[in-house]
């Protein structure tokens, strides 16, 4: 009797979990912010890979992450390289598409602390005398890696962590104005 129920409830939890990790097989998180800024400014701060310290919420998180820009920077090609978290996180970032003044696509390619691919996708528009940006962030992640990201709640990590590099831009430009 006892084994039985210990088994039912074995089989519940994985059951419960392996749904809920189903559902963060692909992640889709969209934000967006109203910058005092010219559309100039704001585009070139995400752009310029360069200037991605300036607003960037992964080094605000890890100050002593180190990073370098490879390529032309601004131009499809470049990347923006990362190693922080003392070697726990490491990867990259490169502009795959530009829409002068309009989009940017950049595609991540993550291999510590878990390997994935995602892709942030930017939108800019002027919004009377403001500028519009909205950020798409999508990933698509193996079953094995959506139940450890159910496990330890990345979802909410991933868009709290969006949300604040978006909110550390606004600060950012709107300081520089």
């Amino acid at each position: 009797m006892t084994l039985s129920i210990v088994g039912i409830l074995l089989i519940s939890v994985f059951a419960v979990s392996y749904t809920n990790a189903k559902k963060l097989k692909e992640i889709n998180i969209r934000k967006e912010v109203l910058i005092d800024g010219s559309l100039d400014k704001v585009y070139n701060q995400v752009v310029y890979l360069k200037n991605f310290p300036n607003w960037s919420p992964f080094l605000e998180a890890d100050p002593s992450q180190k990073y370098e820009v490879k390529g032309t920077d601004g131009q499809a090609g470049a990347q923006y390289h990362w190693e922080g978290n003392k070697g726990k996180d490491l990867g990259y970032q490169e502009i795959k598409e530009i829409r002068p003044k309009e989009y940017i696509r950049m595609e991540c390619d993550i291999q510590k602390p878990y390997e994935v691919n995602p892709v942030f996708e930017y939108s800019f528009k002027e919004v009377g005398g403001q500028t519009k940006v909205v950020q798409e962030f999508n990933m698509k992640s193996s079953k094995t890696d959506a139940f450890f990201m159910w496990v330890f709640g990345a979802k909410k990590d991933i868009s709290r962590m969006n949300e604040r590099g978006l909110e550390l831009l606004k600060e950012y430009v709107e300081k520089e104005n």
